[in-house]
Parts: structure tokens; C-alpha cells; sequence
């Protein structure tokens, strides 16, 4: 029984580096010079013409190698390894977060100032309906 090594998708790597850049299709369209569907195409093909990726490759600002070679394994061992602390968030952990107000006072604040512009707008449509 012969295990067949499955080709990269490239065009699944080229979307997963894309939103590791938090950068939208239309962006990266705009970039390449080409429409948004011609970037959704790109990212359902397994193949990508080398030109191409190369472009991709400069507006991605990453190597083509980089986009060939990319693996979310890889990507998660180097976050995992370069937090310190296991993770954590330390603002969080040591206490050091000094919120100076209560959250739930400023919605029940913001809440009463509805309810009383709602009031405020009642009455100003009374007193022209009733002519006043």
C-alpha cells in the first residue's frame, strides 16, 4: 500500500498567509492589479503560475518559498515558542490592569440617557402635535 504524498495547496497558502496579514481580498486585488474574483480563484487552485505567485509574493511581502512552504504547524510552534510566560497576558495576571471606572455603571449610564432622550423626544412630538 503506497502512501501518496498530497501536493501544497498553494492557493490555501497564499489565503491562510493573506489573513495572517489581516488583509482582505479586495486589498490584495488592488495590489496585484487584478479583480477580487481573480483573487478568490487564486486561492481555490492548488497551482499557481510562478510569475504570479511572485507577484503574490511581493504584496504579501513574503518570500514565494515562504508561500510553497507554508504550514499553520510551523506558524503555531513559532507563536507558541516566542510568547513568554506560557501565553498569558501579564497585565492580566499580575493585577496590573487598573480600570478606573466600572464598566457596568458607564452602560447603565448610557442606558438612562437613552431612555431620557426617548422621554425628550416624546414630549417635543406632543407639544407639536398639540400645537403648543
Amino acid at each position: 500500500m503506497s502512501t501518496a504524498i498530497k501536493p501544497k495547496h498553494i492557493g490555501r497558502n497564499i489565503s491562510r498567509i493573506r489573513e495572517l496579514k489581516d488583509m482582505k481580498q479586495d486589498a490584495l486585488a488592488l495590489a496585484l492589479g487584478i479583480s477580487q474574483q481573480m483573487v478568490s480563484n487564486i486561492e481555490n487552485s492548488e497551482t499557481v503560475d510562478e510569475q504570479r505567485l511572485i507577484e503574490i509574493a511581493k504584496a504579501l511581502e513574503v518570500s514565494v518559498e515562504a508561500i510553497k512552504n507554508f504550514s499553520e504547524e510551523a506558524v503555531f510552534n513559532i507563536i507558541g515558542n516566542t510568547l513568554q510566560d506560557h501565553g498569558t497576558i501579564p497585565i492580566i495576571t499580575t493585577g496590573d490592569y487598573n480600570c478606573t471606572f466600572n464598566p457596568l455603571d458607564k452602560v447603565v449610564e448610557l442606558y438612562e440617557r437613552l431612555v431620557q432622550a426617548e422621554k425628550d423626544k416624546v414630549e417635543y412630538l406632543e407639544k407639536l402635535l398639540n400645537g403648543k
